[in-house]
């Protein structure tokens, strides 16, 4: 009972901040009607990982419309290579529900999404409940990937020797995993023998295998074992060489500060992209980096033309491109663009502009735009105005930042993953526990159960409060005790002052 003290003595302090009850609910209105009535349609613009898409599922299938396994499987597919794996799995998840049967490959794709989403323990528990006749090769290997991606050397090791054993460790995707495991836990030395040992072994390198030992050679500067590499890969008659490994050529040669070489490489890279906007977004990526707005304005208005559309990822690129190279007015206008012709208002897009008014001290500005944006009638993420709290914290003003914080914490209910940052909240509750009373922070401190540890600085803030206003402290120290929390110099400095 004891550890609950914490909380439980605030529970009735909830009116920390004035909220509207609207904020509470997630607004749609500057989503335009999409015209285009498919599946894929209306699951794309759907940025936010926070929003669940399975409500979309469900209303396709209200409406009467046709569920084809084959444009789900499709729809995972484009999840995951865009990096939107939850989105991935609540599709998989769904079609499991609607008991569509799922062959060994979706079972695969399942368990590394679980992977990603759940953790390892929730994949090796799914990989468990599989079949014997589903614990085939795609399986087996998609469980090594999950033990490589926790950089788990000893039990990746041990599950590619049971693969060995089992004749489950012929292609070149396993071999690649454990190139990944050793760059992932900083043994590159051991990569390119791995290479090796997949040529000893008659496995035929892909290109990802000949990329990891590119990059894993550029890690370690090693600028001549790179470029050896690469001149191995491009002999090779059933490689094709794309853009993907030019981009990576071209990384290392940015990161060694070998710049003629890299823009060599960079329109290398440009010749192989076609109408990829992924391969667009790292050229402009790579040219913000030598400080080119030149290429990257060009590249921004080729991709207009060669590619079908630009979507939020392609906004967030070249947002981030024009903040790292200081171009805040062309950022705005870039902004605008995308605000008057978003399909969905996804926060990711704005967060960039709001960084770089942060880190150019100039945080009143991403203030007027989080407010400007409210008054269109969205609801910024919690993190969004933890953005602006960051701000505010770098330049002193704990009033403002107390505020952000608060309209954080206030939203983010929308958001049950979202952390806020522990350096942001340790200064505010350091400046609470000097300046505020004990309902201020006690209200505070109750706003963020669930979302951070009961921790020393936690009770510390109280403290200060109580002895500050001569209340007993004796139920917090009690409390303390029951967490395991011991009482330090700066407790005793504290209770010392009453």
């Amino acid at each position: 009972m004891a550890s609950k003290i914490f909380f439980t003595i605030l529970k009735n302090k909830q009116n920390f901040t004035k909220t509207n009850t609207a904020s509470f609910t997630r607004t749609y209105s500057a989503v335009k009607p999409v015209t285009r009535n498919n599946l894929y349609s209306r699951i794309s613009p759907l940025g936010d990982p926070d929003v669940s898409i399975v409500p979309v599922l469900d209303q396709w299938v209200l409406e009467g419309k046709d569920v084809c396994k084959l444009e789900l499987k499709r729809i995972v597919r484009d999840l995951r290579a865009r990096k939107r794996y939850r989105h991935a799995l609540q599709v998989s998840n769904w079609m499991s529900s609607k008991d569509l049967p799922l062959s060994v490959g979706d079972h695969a794709v399942q368990l590394d999404l679980i992977g990603k989403v759940h953790g390892l323990e929730s994949a090796e528990s799914y990989f468990n409940s599989l079949t014997d006749e589903d614990k085939v090769e795609k399986t087996y290997g998609a469980l090594l990937n999950c033990y490589v991606r926790e950089g788990l050397v000893d039990k990746s090791l041990s599950h590619m020797q049971k693969m060995k054993e089992m004749d489950f460790a012929s292609t070149a995707l396993n071999y690649n995993d454990l190139m990944c495991l050793y760059t992932n836990t900083g043994q590159l030395e051991k990569v390119p023998g791995v290479l090796s040992e997949m040529k000893d072994n008659g496995v035929s390198p892909d290109n990802f295998s000949y990329r990891i030992c590119i990059n894993a050679y550029g890690a370690r500067s090693d600028i001549s074992g790179m470029e050896n590499i690469l001149q191995e890969m491009e002999s090779q008659p059933d490689i094709s060489m794309d853009w993907v490994t030019y981009s990576t050529v071209a990384n290392n040669y940015i990161k060694a500060g070998l710049k003629e070489r890299a823009i060599i490489y960079l329109k290398k890279c440009e010749e192989k992209v076609s109408k990829d906007s992924l391969g667009y977004n790292h050229l402009i990526s790579h040219y913000a980096s030598l400080g080119n707005k030149d290429e990257m304005m060009r590249l921004w208005g080729v991709q207009k033309i060669k590619c079908k559309k630009q979507i939020n990822r392609d906004f967030i690129t070249m947002l981030g491109s024009l903040v790292k190279i200081g171009d805040l007015e062309e950022a705005e206008n870039l902004f605008n663009e995308w605000e008057s012709s978003c399909y969905f208002y996804d926060f990711r897009v704005p967060n960039i502009l709001l960084i770089g008014y942060s880190q150019k001290g100039i945080v009143e500005n991403a203030e007027a735009m989080l407010k400007d944006i409210v008054k269109k009638g969205n609801t910024p993420t919690s993190n969004s105005w933890s953005i602006v709290a960051a701000g505010y914290l770098a330049k002193q003003n704990m009033e403002k930042a107390f505020e952000c914080i608060k309209e954080a914490l206030a939203v983010q209910a929308q958001n049950k993953f979202w952390r806020p940052k522990p350096s942001l909240i340790s200064s505010i509750l350091s400046w609470l526990g000097d300046t505020r009373d004990v309902e201020e922070v006690e209200a505070f401190v109750s706003s963020l159960k669930d979302k951070v540890p009961q921790n020393r600085e936690l009770y510390h803030a109280l403290m200060k409060a109580y002895v500050r206003s001569g209340k007993e402290v004796d139920g917090l120290l009690k409390s303390m005790k029951a967490n395991d929390i011991d009482e330090d110099d700066e407790t005793r400095m504290i209770l010392g002052s009453r």
